[in-house]
């Protein structure tokens, strides 16, 4: 039967009847990549097909063209196609549609990113942990279509291009990235509508297993270390700077990672374009959701933004994944986020389903599907960015977009004003079993400005270095759905058991919910009986 249907093919091209081939079928609708103020580009996937046109202008009649390159992307004749378009605007909105053949997709938007100096303000959002769960197989799409698309339009009104800058993915985009299917069907299928008109920055997760498909896939920033390109790079927008790590076995103890991280790092530190630094990596340092889930290597990469961030005065942030849920947390001594942003798709990790702890560094953790909003304003004369949580629920309670938690950094200080000692009064003697520290009510010069943390110290020396007790208080500690600070105004604290007939120096210093810390109050001493 096979030679029969060669030898009809054969007669019929010989006698001049063309064999009609199959058109190309677009499987990865466009996507877009590394946006510069002045380029971008455009990727997509087809059947078969080698021609690779985009075709873009400022309005929907376009005009103008621009030609890439194809290739293999799975031993087969699909193939990934990606074009750089060139010679833009600036902070423009642009229309444009991709070509194989004859096969064209939607026409679609995106918007240029602005330069610093610009000091325009913008939003981009951040999500993880997006890998299929089975019992929930259509999680992703509900939250990109239902979820953030509908909060950008109910929100902040008009096209998507125009409400958002990027997407921060950090890793897990599939269950398994060696299946070469789950990338289309799993990760951009779902997110379709939203990858077209807004580029998107993943960093490597577990689940990818390092994949070959992620790297043919995704065309990121080459400019970490060339050796692991695409392992680690970092992007500008404004007046903002976007790190991508690796935290994956094989990677998160290379050297030249931490050292290419301090490099760029010390550069930030130099450029006064830069206001916040965002980094994002997979594994949590902490996590009160899931302890096994955590990375020493992790709180190397932590310790190296908050010494920056104290250093220089610009606020940082890692957003992580991994543990499935929300945390947002913060660091004592440093203006610095810790932001858990899962999950996007992968089964919720329950509370009381797997080991958890109550860090003091962790205000607030759900068990909750949902991204997180991050709203930069740009305005050089008091440039600040606010996070907002925005949750689609869990199995036991859906939430329709519901905004469960926010908080504002501010790129200057905002100090509060030093708090006062009230008891125990100078060489006052106290119960060795424990004292009362009480200090007066939380004062700021800025009329919003609420009481947000506390932070006391005992030492039986003025210098402080070595503590005999230590409490750092937030205004609200939500773990395991109670919120264990309820009903604690922050002005005062009970030491534990001290050494008796011993004299103890004592201070006090208060937070606002930006964290600024107050200079620390007037040093007091008291006796133990």
């Amino acid at each position: 039967m096979r030679k029969i249907s060669l030898i009809l093919s054969c007669f019929l091209i010989g006698a001049g009847v063309m064999v009609a081939q199959e058109k190309p079928q677009i499987l990865v609708q466009p996507y877009l990549q590394n946006a510069e103020p002045n380029s971008i580009t455009i990727k997509w996937e087809t059947s078969s097909g080698e021609e690779s046109i985009v075709e873009w202008g400022t309005t929907p009649k376009l005009g103008k063209k621009s030609k890439g390159f194809a290739y293999d992307i799975n031993f087969s004749d699909s193939r990934v196609h990606e074009v750089e378009l060139t010679n833009l605007e600036r902070f423009t909105e642009y229309y444009y549609r991709v070509r194989t053949d004859k096969t064209y997709s939607d026409i679609f938007q995106f918007k240029t990113p602005p330069f610093a100096s610009d000091n325009e303000s913008f939003n981009m959002v951040a999500m993880s942990d997006m890998q299929i769960d089975h019992n929930e197989p259509d999680k992703f799409r509900e939250i990109i279509n239902d979820g953030l698309i509908q909060y950008l339009k109910k929100t902040y009104g008009g096209d998507v291009p125009s409400n958002l800058a990027m997407v921060l993915v950090p890793g897990d985009l599939v269950e398994n990235g060696a299946k070469y299917h789950q990338w289309k069907d799993h990760f951009f299928n779902p997110a379709e509508k939203l990858f077209a008109e807004v580029p998107v920055y993943p960093v490597l997760g577990n689940h990818e297993r390092n994949s070959v498909f992620y790297f043919k896939y995704f065309s990121l920033p080459e400019n970490g270390t060339p050796a692991y390109a695409e392992h680690w790079w970092y992007k500008d927008y404004g007046n903002v700077r976007v790190i991508g790590l690796n935290s994956n076995e094989g990677y998160r103890d290379v050297g030249y990672q931490y050292e290419w991280l301090q490099k760029v790092l010390d550069d930030t530190a130099k450029n006064d374009d830069i206001d916040f630094v965002f980094a994002q990596l997979h594994h949590p340092h902490k996590s009160e959701l899931w302890i096994p889930g955590e990375e020493k290597s992790s709180g190397k990469v932590v310790k190296m933004l908050e010494g920056f961030s104290t250093k220089t005065g610009k606020p940082s942030i890692h957003f992580f994944g991994h543990t499935h849920g929300y945390s947002r947390g913060q660091s004592k001594d440093h203006k610095h986020l810790w932001i858990n942003v899962a999950s996007a798709g992968g089964a919720i990790d329950n509370w009381g389903e797997f080991e958890g702890r109550d860090y003091d560094e962790f205000s607030v953790t759900q068990d909750e599907y949902g991204f997180v909003m991050v709203e930069v304003d740009g305005n050089p004369s008091d440039p600040k960015f606010t996070i907002k949580r925005i949750s689609r629920g869990n199995q036991e309670h859906f939430r329709n977009n519901e905004l469960r938690d926010s908080i504002t950094i501010f790129r200057k200080a905002r100090k509060p004003i030093t708090p006062k000692l009230i008891s125990p009064e100078n060489n006052e003697t106290v119960d060795f079993k424990g004292v009362f520290l009480k200090a007066n009510a939380f004062e700021s010069p800025f009329n919003r400005a609420f009481h947000a943390a506390s932070h006391w110290q005992v030492s039986e020396n003025t210098d402080f270095e070595k503590l005999s007790f230590e409490r750092w208080k937030q205004h609200e500690n939500w773990y395991y759905k109670v919120n264990r600070q309820e009903n604690d105004n922050l002005t005062d604290e009970k030491t534990e058991r001290l050494k008796p007939n011993t004299t103890y120096y004592w201070r006090v210093r208060y937070r606002d919910q930006n964290l600024n810390w107050s200079d620390w109050s007037q040093t007091s001493s008291f006796k133990t009986n």
